[in-house]
């Protein structure tokens, strides 16, 4: 496993990690040039971690060279009023906090508009490449997952991750001259009410995870979909579900263990006719995955997909399909999951996957938004920690 060792902090321990790694920059005399990257939507808890992270930085007084915040917008959402103002107070917010440190830049990512002749997930690849066009000369790369899209940061940490984790011969160094760290500001139930309206009629892909579903020639290898089951996603799975062929082995994933208990259990009243009455998916398929550890759901899922291709591989290749639906940490995961088993593959068609439903609308409480009292958490991928 890529990550058998790895760097997971929580709470009030995160805070200790950014001094740690402060203290051996400035220790070490090491360049520190900073890319941080946001989403510039209507979840506050973006705003609460950016203002964490840079009061921990100004309180190091480490010497910073370079420090830009890239706020990703996303134009195309229809968003009430409520949701709107509050997206807008998250912009001032994140332009008065950052300020002191360093510029702040915005890009537009989303889908193409009606008169655009260019599908989603070449929108999709277009927007991420400009973030990744912004990875030149710096050393520490933040990517606050807490108020992006789940399509956008799965692109985004998948995209970084083949840039600067090197493959040879199926063996990977995390020992990058790039220190990656994902921020997540975790809370599955505030997550589970945000509702996901309106999903697309085409599919967008994870750049770089398309072929295993999208490929005339690999259309006859066997097919195992895992989608990574959340609330209030129904209408995304069941695009998706129309586009598994009915042949295919489904794994759904639930998180447990969970913060609550009975979460599962309701994930599985809100999915039985779309994935176990009408499909006949056996219960003993399911899979579990830890809500609150994103290196233990990396594990749980790579497992099982390393499981289904070693079994296939005895009468050749085979496709493995995600759907990450789930609460944060759990999608972090799984993206961590199908990094690994794309670049260990070695059929040409045993690879992996990532197609998903974008929604159109989201629908959240401002309130409940507000009261917020989310987790902060830290997962550090690459670069300073992994080097001996």
């Amino acid at each position: 496993m890529i990550w058998q060792n790895y760097v997971f902090r929580k709470g009030s321990a995160v805070e200790d990690l950014w001094d740690e790694i402060y203290n051996d920059k400035k220790s070490d005399d090491s360049k520190f040039q900073l890319l941080y990257i946001a989403g510039l939507g209507f979840d506050v808890r973006a705003v609460d971690v950016l203002r964490k992270f840079v009061e921990r930085l100004a309180a190091s007084e480490i010497p910073i060279e370079t420090a830009t915040l890239l706020l990703v917008e996303f134009p195309n959402y229809n968003l009430d009023d409520e949701l709107k103002e509050i997206t807008q107070e998250n912009g001032a917010n994140f332009e008065e906090i950052f300020k002191s440190i360093g510029k702040v830049r915005s890009i537009s990512v989303g889908a193409p508009e009606v008169d655009d002749d260019i599908s989603s997930t070449m929108a999709l690849t277009q927007g991420v490449r400009q973030m990744l066009d912004s990875l030149e000369c710096i050393t520490d790369l933040v990517i606050d997952v807490s108020s992006l899209p789940r399509i956008v940061y799965l692109s985004v940490l998948l995209s970084v991750l083949a840039r600067v984790v090197p493959v040879k011969n199926g063996d990977c160094s995390l020992a990058s001259e790039v220190t990656v760290q994902v921020l997540v500001a975790e809370d599955p139930a505030l997550d589970g009410k945000i509702s996901a309206e309106d999903p697309a009629n085409e599919l967008v892909f994870v750049p770089g995870y398309s072929e295993a579903f999208q490929s005339e020639t690999l259309s006859d290898l066997p097919m195992v979909w895992f989608p990574i089951l959340g609330e209030n996603r129904l209408g995304q799975v069941l695009r998706i579900e129309r586009k598994v062929p009915t042949w295919a082995e489904i794994c759904p994933v639930l998180p447990h263990p969970s913060s609550d208990p009975r979460r599962g259990d309701r994930l599985l009243l809100e999915y039985d006719d779309a994935l176990f009455s009408k499909r006949q998916t056996p219960i003993g398929n399911i899979i579990y995955a830890h809500e609150g550890h994103p290196f233990e759901a990396y594990r749980q899922l790579l497992e099982a997909m390393q499981r289904y291709r070693d079994s296939l591989g005895v009468i050749g290749d085979s496709r493995l399909i995600v759907t990450p639906l789930s609460s944060k940490l759990i999608t972090i995961g799984c993206a961590l999951a199908c990094f690994e088993a794309k670049v260990t593959s070695t059929g040409e068609g045993s690879s992996v996957a990532i197609p998903y439903a974008e929604p159109k609308r989201y629908v959240a409480d401002p309130v409940v938004l507000r009261n917020t009292r989310p987790d902060l958490c830290a997962l550090v991928l690459t670069g300073d920690p992994y080097r001996a």
